[in-house]
């Protein structure tokens, strides 16, 4: 079977990580999400973990070059053998240009760049109804999954305001918007439809991965 590198695009609520955990099942590809790799290469003091540590501990961005090289240790590994779910980057084009000539420097090129999109007025209306539950750690949201026990206490997180939200969009939108036509010229971009309930989305994201893997067979 060939094998699935896939990106995983798409607003901040527009319901990737559900997605990402569905495909992760489905199709036995890891989900890896840069934040979470390069924590891991700092915590097992790899080389480029302890270089990125140094531009973390004086609060700078990772370098480009630097994210890419992790990327690449990671696919590298046995469980991303027979492909890949990456999702947080690339952010940019130029990002996007640098991590797809270095994946086709390894032998292996992407298959497909999945777009999860949702209005801004969607994204904001979920995250900001976002609420947890300090004693248990369970996420809770006010219109859509409230807790069986009026009662509960929850705290929303800073991160779920709406100032903060929104300026997430306008960056998203500012930066990494232009990935869309930057995959759809290359013939690599499928769209979905994010304010589908999530069984729906899904079922749309299994049947493009299942056309992209048949035209790979060709």
């Amino acid at each position: 079977m060939a094998e699935l590198n896939l990106i995983l695009l798409g607003p901040p609520g527009a319901g990737k990580g559900t997605q990402a955990a569905r495909l992760t099942e489905d199709f036995g590809l890891p989900h890896i999400a840069t934040g979470d790799i390069l924590r891991a290469a700092v915590k097992a003091q790899t080389d480029l973990g302890r270089e990125a540590k140094r531009y973390m501990d004086a609060g700078e961005l990772v370098p480009d070059t630097v994210i890419t090289g992790v990327i690449l240790d990671r696919i590298a590994q046995d469980d991303a053998r027979d492909g890949f779910l990456l999702d947080g980057f690339p952010r940019t084009v130029e990002q996007a240009d640098s991590l797809g000539a270095a994946i086709e420097r390894t032998g292996r090129r992407l298959t497909g760049a999945l777009l999860i999109s949702a209005p801004d007025d969607v994204v904001v209306r979920r995250i900001i109804g976002r609420r947890i539950d300090p004693r248990t750690g369970e996420v809770y949201h006010v219109d859509f999954d409230p807790p069986a026990d009026a009662s509960v206490e929850l705290v929303q997180r800073d991160d779920d305001s709406e100032a903060t939200v929104r300026k997430r969009l306008a960056v998203y939108h500012q930066q990494t918007e232009p990935l869309i036509s930057y995959y759809d010229e290359r013939g690599l971009l499928r769209r979905f439809d994010g304010t589908q309930a999530p069984d729906d989305v899904h079922a749309h994201i299994r049947a493009a991965i299942s056309t992209l893997q048949r035209e790979d067979e060709l």
